[in-house]
């Protein structure tokens, strides 16, 4: 029996292991490193902690000679990987072993035959499942085309290009290959058929070492950007009963074939044909796996435990599915501007509403796994995920009202979220009929999906309450003037006025003046009235009908919460400080990383859109454009170089006047 274990992982993957140990009466261990911290939530609720000194993951998460050893200090007798990380290394789960503490995870053979994405192919076809042809990145042809560069030790969509013509290749191999090095230590890639319009599908897997295999039933993960899924679902919209069991037979032999034991996963391409193709195992738990375990009614992790310990499973086969449970992925990133992580201090993190933490609700409900609190740092070393919600419902069509409701209604303060993007596709229409393929977002369009969930007449209105919840905490602020109304002057002469930058960097002036009795006069409201004010709320009444406004600020951040929908500004100050001014054409970073690769240099003629300087962060690669067209008239962006957010990397000048043409010029 497991007495302490220690999860050699982090965040969200790391609270949701330690859950189940305290319902199993089993002891906690967690790994931190000097970039979370001790105070980190996984680290700050786990029995024992220990620091992995240094930040990036290659020095801390991914040393499995540190883990051990965390393990050793603290007393740990077993070791859970969560995923990502060392969590399908075969030579950390041997170490692991022959340290003497319990694996909770595959047999290391199993996690090394499905190790290689290129040799699981080749083992899977011998066994009987479909699979997509592997193509040379070498030996690739037009007649190939289109083609999707996938890395083979990889996951998690690092280390994947689709390529469309041939002149792509060259470059996409090895942006595939620096990124699966970066991410995995392997910088092998091969290259498969990309299959469009297809479906991403998947099927749980659970295994003792008694012999019994179940099948979880499949989840769908279609909806993905960059190949990383955001949301996924169980059971899939575009699976019957049939295909059902011909997927979960083909992963059950998978699983036998490699003598697998505990929890994984085999997943599928489902083409438009209704034929599906394997892509890989993931020798692990999975991070969509809430959905199944909503549906199924049961803890995955604690049947990994008790699978490590020896145990059979509760019977020969799984019990019956109930319902249906969809995920979504919340990110510190802002999908309208190339899908750009972000950074920052989270202010506020809070969903109202959520059933069960961690665990599957005890009826049909909403969950939440998230590996940030408030007040949080967001920092750019790790994925930029900072929690998973879930809402089970009886049917597809409650699960995704009550998600998009849930999401609505989150407060998410302090860095740029993808929350507005998902929201708004749980209410499209062909995600509603369940039609979303691999391709979704980009055939509905960022342009609709990613659009606020307020509209611009909302916005508006939302900075008209942040205004007046502004001056009245001034005036609370001030012991004589506080009980007067918000804003009042005994001889008005101006209007009141305040700015704000809206997300889309919309410049917003409010201009407002209180009457006697309180009556408003707010330029381009004409009908709006002001019913209360106060430093956290405020109520209007617009069109005869009232709305509450919930107004919070932290340092120039203001958000509004209403029923029209959550609204981001960022208070502008009257005066703007000469220091915070930077030169025309300036190229900033747009988060904090390094630089990867510089395509420039001093005086060379660019065009707008054009990539200058490629940044590494949060384990991906990001290209930064040209803002003009122009010429580099200042370049401080240099290869390995480390920049913080905002940090100037060139300078674009425009072209000077009278420029030679070069074309058309006579000789």
């Amino acid at each position: 029996m497991i007495d302490r274990l220690l999860v050699a992982n982090r965040g969200e993957i790391a609270r949701r292991v330690f859950r189940t140990c305290r319902d199993l009466g089993v002891g906690t261990v967690a790994v931190f490193s000097d970039a979370d911290g001790p105070d980190a939530p996984h680290a700050a609720e786990a029995d024992a902690a220990v620091r992995l000194p240094g930040a990036a993951p290659a020095d801390t998460y991914l040393r499995g000679d540190l883990v051990i050893a965390a393990a050793r200090a603290a007393g740990a007798d077993a070791i859970h990987p969560g995923y990502g990380f060392l969590s399908e290394n075969a030579a950390f789960a041997r170490a692991v072993i022959e340290a003497g503490l319990t694996w909770v995870g595959p047999p290391p053979a199993a996690i090394e035959a499905m190790g290689s994405k290129i040799e699981a192919k080749k083992l899977m076809a011998a066994a009987g499942v479909p699979v997509l042809r592997e193509l040379d990145p070498d030996a690739v042809t037009e007649a190939d085309l289109p083609i999707l560069v996938k890395a083979s030790a990889g996951g998690g969509g690092r280390g994947m290009r689709p390529v469309r013509t041939l002149a792509e290749l060259p470059a996409a191999v090895a942006a595939a290959r620096r990124e699966a090095q970066s991410a995995f230590g392997d910088p092998a890639v091969f290259c498969e058929p990309l299959l469009e319009g297809a479906r991403h599908v998947e099927v749980q897997l659970m295994a003792d070492a008694h012999g019994t295999v179940w099948a979880l039933g499949e989840r769908d993960c279609s909806v993905q950007r960059r190949h990383q899924k955001i949301i996924e679902e169980a059971p899939s919209p575009a699976v019957d009963g049939a295909l059902r069991a011909e997927l979960c037979r083909a992963a059950v032999d998978a699983a036998r074939a490699i003598g697998y034991t505990g929890a994984g996963t085999v997943e599928f391409m489902l083409a438009g044909d209704g034929r599906f193709h394997f892509l890989e195992v993931n020798t692990r738990l999975q991070v969509e796996h809430p959905v199944t375990e909503c549906v199924y009614g049961l803890d995955l992790v604690r049947l990994q435990i008790e699978v490590a310990e020896g145990a059979p499973l509760p019977g020969p086969t799984p019990p019956e599915p109930r319902g249906h449970a969809i995920e979504v992925r919340l990110y510190a990133e802002d999908p309208a501007a190339g899908w750009r992580p972000g950074s920052g201090t989270l202010h506020a993190f809070e969903v109202p509403g959520v059933d069960a933490e961690f665990e599957a609700p005890a009826g049909y409900g909403l969950r939440l796994d998230s590996g940030v609190e408030s007040g949080g740092e967001i920092g750019v070393h790790y994925d930029p995920m900072l929690a998973k919600l879930i809402a089970y419902g009886p049917t597809r069509a409650a699960a995704a009202r009550r998600l998009r409701a849930a999401l609505a209604a989150a407060r998410v303060h302090g860095v740029t979220t993808n929350r507005d993007l998902l929201a708004r596709t749980l209410a499209e229409p062909v995600f509603l009929a369940g039609g979303a393929t691999t391709g979704y977002l980009d055939e509905i369009g960022l342009d609709v999906l990613a659009a606020p969930l307020a509209d611009a007449a909302a916005v508006r209105l939302s900075a008209l309450a942040a205004a007046l919840a502004g001056a009245a905490a001034d005036r609370a602020a001030a012991p004589v003037l506080g009980r007067l109304p918000s804003g009042w002057r005994n001889v008005p002469s101006q209007p009141q006025r305040r700015s704000y930058e809206a997300p889309d960097g919309t410049v917003i002036d409010v201009a407002y003046r209180i009457a006697r009795g309180g009556v408003l006069h707010a330029e381009g409201h004409d009908g709006v009235r002001l019913i209360e004010a106060s430093a956290g709320s405020v109520t209007l009444e617009a069109g005869g009908v009232r709305y509450a406004f919930e107004v919070r600020r932290a340092r120039d951040d203001v958000h509004v919460h209403s029923p029209l929908g959550p609204v981001a500004l960022r208070a502008l100050p009257r005066f703007a400080d000469p220091s915070d001014l930077v030169a025309p054409g300036s190229l900033l970073a747009p988060m904090p990383g390094t630089v990867v690769r510089v395509e420039t240099e001093p005086g060379a003629a660019v065009t707008e859109g054009q990539t200058l300087v490629v940044l590494e962060a949060m384990k991906m690669e990001h290209r930064i454009a040209a803002p003009a067209s122009g010429v580099v008239a200042e370049l401080a962006a240099a290869a390995g170089r480390q920049v913080e957010s905002g940090a100037v990397l060139a300078v674009i000048a425009p072209e000077p006047a009278g420029a030679p043409e070069t074309e058309g010029t006579p000789e």
